[in-house]
């Protein structure tokens, strides 16, 4: 098993240190947080390979991290001389009899473990051409990497093969897995398992016959005839057309897979993706220690998603499992405290999250939990129509601007979950988080009482209507505004406050999509405006 990771200057990463469960870790983040950098990188470190290429075929100066590589252009440039940059990435494994030929303290951390390293330096041999081409700084425009050179190294300092590390690595991106390979896979898996070996002879001998029939068809002999009698400019040979007989030719590589009497590639590309995700499972699982899956949600309807997260977690068992993703379904399922939040230096783990709270979001797995963590910026809500008021608040009072264009996600926790929330917030310091909720009929320091724990974490804030005699957020609006101003709003001619708040009460999502795209001025209540001051 993988034991953690340190980077330095590779792609997204400058430094970088990042612990390993031993089990499942679910990688999350921004677009360009370095998810899919990471899976490079552990392959990267146990193949020697990247996109399937040893490295060293494959070395371009954008492998490098942008700022490092801009400061050593800007150095060169003011006369000084900066050392030509590296990057490493440092494997460390768990202690164990099978690793300890690894194990020494070349490596970031000068830790004595055992591990492996990717180096890219410099080339010694090509050191005078490298002084050669930075005596021209004015020129310089990338890292040379043709100068370059990539170490495989044990942290004992000696190089290593695949054959010397005693893990190994399967990526699964059904983006990028080639069907060809599964299908032959999973074809050879059936006839082994299935068929007897004098069956297979005659299906091979069946097979064979059918393809040597191809040339004695009426067509194909006539245009064999015709290419016998053309001139030829290539060879003195007869040219022909036929199927190839051979024994490498194999009946397996010829058969198309189809489902449900479709072939394969006029199918859905969710069918196509779940297919390929499994194939490559069946195939690589068996022979691997490490899986590491890049974003199983693409193209999957809701259910189709959980049949298919539950097979990943069920073929993956007894294997240290990587995953990237964007589904909170995916996270929830698979378990909040795998998760992993990518920062530019390290990855946070929620790991210290209460069993409860896990266990509530794995029941109730269509919460959207990782908008919450993916957000810097969130407001808390009981429902739609606090939602569409909130959104309004923040139009009214920046620009006419959705929230989401100033980074703030206005959350829906369907009902009275917040605390759930607040538990991964208090985790997220660097997230703030603002819950906004009704005080139904008690006072304000009551209700704020009521989640003084979590507001003790600075990032976390609670908003409430002061007024206890207007308990919900529809009576609130109508404190501030009136009769005359909601009806106008609402569309309605209510003559008495109470038919208006009973209209209000009753049809509370039409009441907030009519405040939400009015053209008319609208007051609105003062903790909502602090709720959105609070994370603005």
């Amino acid at each position: 098993m993988l034991s953690k990771v340190v980077i330095q200057n590779y792609r997204t990463f400058r430094k970088f240190k990042l612990d390993f469960d031993t089990e499942m870790n679910i990688l999350v983040g921004d677009n360009d947080a370095g998810k899919s950098t990471i899976l490079e990188a552990i392959e990267l470190s146990l193949t020697g390979k990247l996109r399937g290429r040893p490295l060293y075929q494959d070395l371009s100066p954008y492998l490098f991290h942008q700022d490092v590589a801009s400061e050593w252009i800007a150095a060169l440039k003011g006369g000084h001389a900066a050392p030509p940059p590296e990057i490493i990435i440092d494997l460390f494994l768990e202690s164990t009899p099978e690793t300890a030929a690894l194990k020494g303290s070349n490596n970031l951390l000068k830790a004595d473990e055992p591990g492996v390293r990717i180096r890219v330096a410099l080339n010694p041999d090509y050191e005078a051409e490298y002084k050669e081409f930075v005596k021209q700084p004015d020129k310089v425009r990338l890292i040379p990497t043709e100068y370059y050179k990539v170490d495989w190294l044990a942290f004992d300092g000696n190089g290593v093969t695949f054959r010397s590390i005693p893990a190994t690595a399967s990526l699964i991106d059904a983006s990028n897995i080639h069907l060809q390979s599964g299908v032959d896979y999973y074809m050879k898996h059936i006839i082994d398992s299935y068929l007897k070996a004098d069956e297979r002879v005659k299906l091979t001998r069946a097979y064979r016959s059918l393809r040597e029939t191809f040339a004695q068809d009426e067509s194909i002999v006539k245009i064999n005839s015709a290419l016998r009698g053309a001139p030829s400019d290539v060879s003195d040979r007869e040219l022909t057309l036929n199927i190839d007989v051979s024994q490498k030719s194999s009946w397996e590589s010829g058969i198309v897979p189809h489902l449900d009497d479709l072939p394969f590639q006029f199918v859905g590309k969710g069918e196509q993706s779940t297919l390929k995700i499994l194939l490559a499972l069946n195939k690589k699982v068996n022979d691997a220690h490490i899986v590491l899956v890049e974003e199983p949600e693409n193209h999957l309807s809701f259910p189709n998603l959980g049949k298919l997260v539950k097979k990943i977690s069920e073929k993956c068992k007894d294997r240290q499992v990587f995953i990237t993703t964007h589904s909170s379904f995916v996270l929830n399922k698979l378990g909040l405290d795998k998760l992993v939040l990518l920062s530019k230096a390290e990855g946070v783990r929620l790991d210290r999250l209460p069993v409860d709270t896990q266990d509530y979001f794995r029941k109730l797995s269509g919460y959207d939990t990782l908008r919450l963590v993916l957000a810097r910026r969130s407001i808390l809500v009981e429902g739609p129509s606090d939602e569409l008021v909130v959104q309004r608040v923040h139009m009214d009072t920046h620009d006419g601007k959705l929230p989401a264009e100033s980074g703030i996600d206005v959350i829906n926790v369907r009902g009275l979950s917040f605390k759930r929330f607040l538990d991964i917030a208090q985790l997220l310091p660097q997230n703030l988080v603002a819950v906004v909720t009704d005080n139904d009929g008690k006072d304000a320091s009551d209700v704020k009482q009521h989640y003084a724990s979590y507001t003790a974490s600075p990032n976390i804030t609670v908003h409430v209507g002061e007024d206890a005699t207007f308990k919900t957020l529809e009576p609130q609006l109508f404190k501030v505004n009136g009769r005359a101003t909601m009806n106008a709003v609402l569309g309605q001619s209510f003559t008495t406050e109470d038919d208006l708040l009973d209209y209000m009460r009753k049809h509370k999502t039409d009441c907030a999509l009519a405040i939400f795209g009015s053209d008319q001025a609208i007051s609105m209540p003062e903790y909502l405006k602090e709720a959105v001051d609070a994370v603005s």
